[in-house]
């Protein structure tokens, strides 16, 4: 049997060669050729640190590989999949309970011994190159030059040197950013807020950093870590790095900042690219440390705060962006409020309760329309008992095949005893053989014949357990499981303003329900644990993508 392969390339940031992924691809194709196998496609992640998993590439890899797209997975080398020891071992691990192995042009095929071996070198490696790289930049701060990024204001200059060298990261000022700034400085000392300050350059067409909107937070950032326009020391000509690092959450791979002591502060003087004269620096600080007081009690209310039940599921009908706190029980668009109407005019609010009430309402009462439920529940019933039948009818198939084989196997035994030449009948047996071990092993990875049938009775356990989820959140021992439970029913909430009969505008709010989610819960998935909650979810995705694209369900919406 002809093994199906497929290629992973990747390419870091310092690489800076786009080539690299074609010459790796050119050589994992021959590596295929000479092997037998069928190439039947490739995966790429251009540009990308090895860090971490989370690539577009490597990620579709994995979803392919659990759907048993195919059989091996060639890389240039161990450290092209990754060079973090924990997410190599679990990529391992995934690809080998699909299947899947893996094989490189440096190492071979891999075991546990290279997982082992080539991961701790792979992370000792990124180790010391983050070591280097930081002894690297401390040396460029220290002589006035560019740490990495630059400043808004600024334009960093790439230029041959008297030695004939190129030289990066000196900067010189940039006259149009610059009257920006000055004028930011001026309007905060003035009394404006970076709420209005923000607004008034969006609404004229100014570009922020990096060509984006302005923001509010943009302007004030965070003193403490000297984030933002009016914290950034460089604009009264001192050079301050160092002042946070950044560790790697290892449940999301995401970055996070955490605030260095001032001892280990680099700060270097660079008087040529003073912005900002000292006496306007001076108001703008004695403006933030009489607010200091108020933004230590709303940091205070934001920790005390409990979370909020539709956390990050909230969005503009207009614009499309989030909803988030702004009031201490109330909810607005964020855009709206941190860049100004001019990127988006939607300055309708909504209370907590309101919000909360009304979602809650519809997933108990609106959700259950016994006409919609009926409907629902008949299509889903049929999807799952049509796939049920299929795996039954092609297991039988496949068993029918198998006993024929064995009977061809069989009789070509009794020629060979029976003094056939045995060249005549190699060529058949190895294919017979073939033919064999494929059908042991799709049978062995399909439902069995007595697969679970879904009972005609979902739609009636869905109610009992929508509502002891709502109870649950009044219930100190049980709100954290109830409402992560009640968070995974719903997709996203659409709020959108529309006019009243008194002329004012209130939000029309559309919940798109998580089918998958919904099923799950109607079918007691809850209840289950282990290898039977397993089976079910599986069965649950596979219902849930045949009634969005088959038979027509969209994601459930609901107004309201």
């Amino acid at each position: 049997m002809t093994l199906r392969a497929v290629i992973y390339a990747r390419y870091s940031s310092d690489l800076q060669s786009a080539s690299s992924i074609e010459d790796q691809i050119r050589l994992c194709r021959e590596r295929a050729a000479r092997a037998g196998w069928q190439i039947t496609g490739s995966y790429e992640d251009a540009a990308t640190s090895g860090a971490s998993l989370m690539r577009p590439g490597i990620q579709r890899l994995q979803q392919d590989a659990r759907e048993r797209r195919f059989d091996v997975v060639i890389s240039e080398a161990l450290d092209r999949l990754s060079r973090n020891q924990a997410d190599i071992a679990a990529l391992y691990q995934n690809l080998t309970f699909a299947g899947v192995v893996i094989e490189t042009l440096a190492e071979g095929r891999i075991d546990e011994m290279h997982i082992g071996l080539k991961g701790t070198m792979n992370a000792l490696f990124l180790k010391d190159l983050a070591a280097k790289t930081r002894r690297g930049l401390r040396g460029r701060v220290e002589a006035g030059k560019s740490g990495g990024g630059n400043a808004f204001g600024y334009t960093v200059l790439r230029h041959m040197g008297e030695d004939g060298e190129i030289r990066r990261g000196d900067r010189q000022i940039n006259e149009d950013e610059a009257a920006i700034v000055r004028r930011i400085f001026t309007a905060y000392a003035d009394g404006m807020s970076p709420n209005r300050i923000a607004d008034q350059l969006n609404r004229e067409g100014i570009p922020g950093p990096r060509g984006r909107a302005w923001d509010k937070s943009t302007i004030h950032g965070n003193p403490k870590r000297g984030t933002g326009v009016l914290n950034n020391e460089i604009y009264i000509g001192r050079l301050v790095w160092n002042r946070q690092s950044f560790v790697k959450d290892p449940a999301t791979g995401k970055r996070q900042a955490r605030p260095n002591p001032e001892s280990e502060w680099i700060i270097t003087e660079v008087p040529e690219l003073r912005i900002i004269d000292q006496s306007l620096w001076d108001r703008v600080k004695t403006r933030q440390e009489g607010r200091k007081i108020e933004q230590t009690d709303k940091e205070a209310w934001e920790r005390r705060k409990p979370r909020f039940l539709l956390t990050g599921l909230v969005k503009c009908g207009c614009c499309g962006g989030g909803f988030s706190t702004v009031g201490k029980d109330r909810f607005g668009c964020s855009n709206s409020r941190n860049k100004g109407t001019s990127v988006c005019t939607n300055r309708t609010g909504i209370t907590r309760q309101d919000l909360e009430g009304r979602i809650l309402t519809i997933l108990s009462d609106r959700l259950m329309d016994p006409e919609l439920v009926k409907v629902f529940a008949a299509e889903y019933i049929a999807e799952r008992n049509r796939l049920a039948a299929a795996h039954v009818d092609d297991r039988a198939v496949k068993e029918k095949e198998l006993a024929k084989l064995i009977k061809e196997q069989d009789a070509l035994v009794n020629a060979l005893l029976s003094g056939l030449p045995p060249e005549r009948i190699k060529a058949k047996m190895e294919q017979l053989e073939a033919r064999q071990k494929q059908i042991d092993k799709d049978l062995a990875t399909a439902p069995a014949a007595n697969a679970t049938r879904i009972h005609p009775k979902m739609a009636e356990n869905w109610q009992e357990r929508i509502r002891a989820l709502i109870a649950g959140l009044t219930e100190p021992d049980r709100d954290g499981e109830a409402r992560d439970a009640i968070r995974g029913l719903i997709e996203k909430i659409v709020a959108t303003p529309v006019p009243t009969k008194g002329k004012r505008m209130a939000l029309e709010l559309t919940l798109y329900g998580d089918l998958a989610g919904i099923l799950a819960l109607s079918l007691g998935a809850d209840q289950l644990s282990g290898q039977q909650k397993t089976s079910l979810l599986q069965e649950v995705e596979e219902s849930a993508g045949f009634l969005v694209a088959g038979a027509g369900f969209e994601p459930a919406a609901f107004r309201l």
